[in-house]
């Protein structure tokens, strides 16, 4: 079992989606786009980028390039990491600008660095709960289960339709 943002579909796999996660930068505070309220991709195109591999999660590196692309921005990648860790280390030591999924940002502080969500609708993603279909552990599946009934958002009331009546 895990929580996986955007992941690819497998026959082998149950995916169910619970949360939706935007991208975000993590940069110098110094930064001239640290203050922005609708940071976009393009205030980061003079920067280098710090990015996990592709092989870590396809569709999102995919997006990230697609989305540079659409918007006439050269891609300039310094470094390709393994953990948000290393990228909170890199920008603190002037390499560049990581674009990450922000949940793996939670509980990361560096000092002089600053973590800003990307709004460009293009790098918004599922994030999802997934587990091998053929695990019949019941410790697994109630836990799931407990999780999704305590993440998964509700629906709203629904509302009444109104009809015209006739006379």
């Amino acid at each position: 079992m895990a929580l996986v943002t955007a992941p690819v579909t497998d026959a082998k796999l149950t995916i169910v989606s619970f949360a939706e996660t935007q991208l975000c930068a993590v940069m110098p505070e110094t930064h001239p786009a640290a203050n922005n309220e609708q940071l976009q991709l393009r205030h980061l195109a003079e920067d280098e980028w710090i990015v996990f591999p592709r092989s870590v999660n396809p569709p999102i590196h995919s997006s990230i390039l697609e989305t540079a692309g659409r918007q006439g921005i050269p891609t300039r990648q310094a470094h390709e990491i393994l953990t948000a860790q290393q990228a909170f280390h890199l920008v603190s030591e002037g390499a560049g600008v990581a674009i990450l999924p922000w949940p793996s940002t939670l509980g990361l502080r560096a000092e002089g660095v600053a973590v800003r969500t990307l709004s460009d609708l293009s790098l918004s993603f599922e994030t999802c709960l997934i587990m091998r279909r053929d695990d019949n552990s019941k410790l697994v599946n109630d836990f799931a289960r407990a999780f999704l009934r305590k993440h998964v958002p509700k629906p709203g009331p629904g509302r009444q339709m109104e009809l015209p009546l006739s006379a």
